[in-house]
C-alpha cells in the first residue's frame, strides 16, 4: 500500500467526508489514533458509519442515531470487519476523530494525527483481517510520516473515552521498536 503526495492511499476506496480542515502550518504527523466503532453500538456493516462520517446519516433509522443528530465528526479511515478499508479524509488535512485530547502535553491531537477507526466495540475481539489491513496502513504511513506513536483514543481522552478498548491486541501491531504503544 502506498501513500500519495496527496495524503491518500491507492487502492482503498475513498468516501470523502466534509468533516476536516486543515492542519496548522508547519505541523508534523507523529501520533496515530486507534478507535473502534460500530453502528448502532454492537452492529456490523450496513453502511451506517460511512453516512455519519459524511453527514448524512438517517437519524430515525435506529433510535440509537438520535443522539448523533448534528455531530460532525470523521476519521481518516475506517477498517471493517473482513479488513476492507475506506478512506474518508487525507492524511495531508485534519480529521475530526480525537475531540478534547491530549498527547506527550500537546493538546489538540487533530493537529498532529492521523485517526483510524477499527470496526468493533470495547467488549469483543478484533479480526485478523482487520489487524492485518490496520498494519499495512500503518506501515504506508511510516513511510511518508515521522510517526512516533500508535495510541488508543482512551490514552489521548482518558476521562472521556475507553476505545480501542481491552479486546484490541496491541501485540499484534507490526510495528518498529521506534515507535511506541500503550504499555500495560
Amino acid at each position: 500500500m502506498i501513500v500519495r503526495s496527496d495524503g491518500w492511499l491507492e487502492g482503498v476506496l475513498r468516501v470523502h467526508s466534509p468533516n476536516f480542515d486543515a492542519r496548522p502550518s508547519g505541523t508534523e504527523i507523529v501520533l496515530v489514533v486507534v478507535h473502534n466503532i460500530s453502528l448502532p453500538p454492537g452492529y456490523y456493516g450496513g453502511g451506517h458509519i460511512s453516512r455519519l462520517f459524511t453527514n448524512t446519516l438517517d437519524v430515525s433509522a435506529d433510535p440509537y442515531f438520535v443522539q448523533l443528530a448534528g455531530l460532525r465528526v470523521s476519521a481518516h479511515v475506517l477498517i471493517e470487519r473482513d479488513g476492507a478499508a475506506t478512506q474518508f479524509v487525507s492524511f495531508s488535512d485534519r480529521a475530526w476523530h480525537a475531540g478534547v485530547s491530549h498527547f506527550n502535553g500537546r493538546p489538540a491531537c487533530n493537529d498532529f494525527s492521523i485517526g483510524i477507526e477499527v470496526e468493533g466495540t470495547d467488549f469483543e475481539v478484533f479480526s485478523d483481517m482487520q489487524y492485518a489491513t490496520l498494519n499495512t496502513i500503518i506501515s504506508a504511513l511510516l513511510t511518508v510520516y515521522p510517526i512516533e506513536a500508535v495510541r488508543g483514543h482512551a490514552d489521548i481522552a482518558p476521562d472521556r473515552k475507553t476505545d480501542p478498548g481491552p479486546f484490541f491486541d496491541w501485540g499484534r501491531l507490526e510495528l518498529p521498536s521506534s515507535v511506541s504503544i500503550p504499555t500495560a
